[in-house]
């Protein structure tokens, strides 16, 4: 598949990505969420943050869905008996089938969304 043929894609796919940047803005750091729609380099996705995002990209090898996310941290008291590197990057890319249905592109940017909005959230410990 080349560059060429993510068209019928990013026609598809850009509406639901605008309409789930609406959903994130004032929640996410600011100037996020971004939309990336770049046809001309093969490159459609979704920045919700600096730490989470969705990629779609072709190319001669074909089409990929690539999702960029980071390890949430978490207490250092609730996993006392293992190592943890907080932080740390996870890249998962999925070749993705030149005709994907809308459920498909849908179900992507669900993926995305469950994985920033499970995060855990910050705990403060307060005496009172």
């Amino acid at each position: 598949m080349t560059v060429d043929t993510l068209g019928d894609i990013r026609s598809r796919l850009v509406p639901m990505l605008e309409v789930v940047a609406e959903q994130y803005e004032g929640r996410v750091p600011p100037g996020y969420p971004h939309v990336i729609n770049d046809e001309s380099r093969g490159l459609v996705g979704l920045e919700i943050d600096p730490a989470y995002a969705l990629y779609v990209t072709a190319g001669p090898d074909g089409t990929f869905a690539e999702f960029y996310r980071r390890d949430p941290r978490t207490d250092n008291r609730s996993g006392a008996s293992r190592e943890k590197f907080a932080g740390a990057p996870h890249y998962d890319r999925r070749k993705l089938d030149d005709s994907i249905s809308d459920q498909g592109l849908r179900n992507l940017i669900a993926e995305v969304m469950s994985y920033y909005n499970s995060q855990p959230g910050l705990l403060y410990i307060t005496d009172d």
